[in-house]
């Protein structure tokens, strides 16, 4: 969580980490915020601190409260059945949003993308959670397949391998 990590440490530290985390650059963030990007740059050099004001429209950019989502990376066509459905996380309720991917480069590219659009968390097949969760940093999960669905896909293959 942003706010703590700015709690434990200083703003321009945790500012600083947190760009460079997500690819952004000091000029994006200007953009983003509606800050002067002189403002943003003398803030990350430690040569002015922040009014609070400052800090609120950065974080709410970086760490957005208003729409709380779940990233599920998946093909397309598992998507139609989940995306922009709503779930209660906790609290607050989060919309499911979809990042389709075909290939596990697409899928790591997705959950990157994902986090730093906003993803409270990432829900991915078990064999990219590993891979994902050494990459972001946002809880995974993964999603298991049920039963009759490996069932279903083991008789699609009996029908084309006899």
């Amino acid at each position: 969580m942003l706010i703590r990590r700015i709690l434990d440490t200083s703003f321009q530290a945790v500012l600083n980490e947190e760009l460079r985390r997500r690819d952004m650059t000091v000029r994006e963030l200007a953009d983003a915020t509606g800050i002067p990007a002189a403002t943003l740059y003398k803030i990350t050099a430690g040569e002015r601190d922040p009014r609070l004001s400052t800090v609120t429209r950065i974080i709410n950019i970086l760490e957005p409260r208003g729409r709380d989502f779940i990233a599920v990376v998946a093909a397309k066509f598992v998507l139609e059945e989940v995306e922009g459905e709503e779930i209660t996380c906790g609290e607050r309720t989060c919309t499911i949003k979809g990042y389709s991917a075909n290939s596990l480069e697409e899928c790591i590219i997705a959950a990157v993308r994902a986090e730093k659009e906003g993803a409270s968390g990432i829900v991915c097949a078990p064999v990219l959670a590993s891979i994902i969760e050494r990459i972001v940093d946002i809880p995974v999960s993964i999603m298991k397949p049920q039963p009759p669905t490996i069932i279903e896909a083991i008789e699609t293959l009996g029908k084309r391998i006899s």
